[in-house]
């Protein structure tokens, strides 16, 4: 698609996004079913110019992406893989378990209901129906047996031409239709991944704590966006494990800090900056459709005025 008609395309979907997003109830935080609105556009990677490198765009993306059960201290989403690439969603964090051949996405040590194969067909389809779109895909053993895991998924999609394991960072037009693998210290098929987190920062101890470690990491993404390695920053946190915050449940957390981060989003917006993946627990709708609004170079409004 021509330059022109994609900034014409982005004028449109920015229109449909301030429709959708002003003419009804602000969703930064979503513990329910997902419910679309019916003139949102599914396909909002269609916008992306396709010279435009992987690495210089702005992905929504969620933590600990299939992590629906085992608890309070355990759930990290409430929607199904289904729903989020619905909602948005293009980048996936899955921890993997071998057993007998197969391959079991987990969180810890809880099972999470589905299989590797399960996953991978789920994004196939999507691909399948939007083929504009790309996902981005981090792998990552649980458990033991990385060896084992590396194995079997190199045995899953090998020769498989909708899948992108090289190093090389594809452009948006060479994404499109592709599931694209994500480097993982442990795992090393795919393009290189630059995480601005540090160790030990997804605990926390207090939520304004927290919002001031995600500003300085969304701070660090839009300096490395855009070169050799997708930058990776992450919004997640829990309290489990420590003392002062053992309360703060990943849902309890998402519920302060996801309202916080579309307002910092928002008034980073002026700049037309990258930030790379952002990865979420429980993201609502608005918060999704305000990180996807960065890569079409407007200003996002805090308010709409009629």
């Amino acid at each position: 698609m021509r330059t022109t008609e994609k900034c014409l395309l982005a004028h449109f979907y920015i229109s449909v996004l301030f429709v959708v997003g002003f003419c009804q109830g602000k969703d930064f935080f979503s513990d329910n079913a997902l419910q679309l609105p019916e003139s949102y556009k599914i396909a909002w990677m269609e916008a992306i110019d396709d010279h435009k490198f992987i690495s210089d765009i702005t992905i929504p993306g969620t933590h600990d992406t299939m992590a629906r059960h085992g608890g309070p201290e355990a759930e990290c989403q409430a929607w199904d893989l289904e729903d989020q690439l619905n909602a948005g969603i293009r980048y996936l964090d899955l921890h993997l378990f071998a057993l007998k051949g197969h391959l079991y996405v987990m969180h810890g040590i809880v099972y999470e209901h589905k299989s590797f194969n399960e996953v991978l067909k789920t994004i196939k389809d999507f691909l399948l129906e939007f083929k504009s779109e790309t996902v981005l895909i981090s792998v990552k053993s649980a458990l033991f047996g990385k060896a084992t895991v590396l194995e079997l998924v190199g045995k899953i999609i090998n020769d498989d031409k909708d899948v992108w394991v090289k190093p090389d960072m594809p452009t948006m037009g060479k994404a499109r239709g592709k599931v694209i693998f994500v480097q993982a210290p442990s795992f090393k098929l795919g393009v290189p991944l630059l995480e601005t987190d540090n160790q030990g920062d997804y605990k926390v101890h207090h939520i304004a704590a927290k919002e001031k470690k995600i500003a300085t990491h969304l701070s660090e993404a839009s300096g490395q966006c855009g070169k050799d390695a997708v930058v990776l920053s992450s919004s997640s946190g829990t309290g489990f494990g420590t003392l002062i915050g053992m309360f703060l449940t990943p849902k309890k957390v998402a519920k302060e800090i996801n309202p916080w981060l579309d307002k910092h989003l928002r008034q980073l917006s002026d700049n037309h900056k990258c930030f790379g993946v952002i990865a979420m627990d429980f993201p609502g709708f608005d918060l999704i459709q305000t990180i996807i609004k960065l890569n079409l170079h407007f200003p996002i409004p805090s308010k709409l005025k009629f």
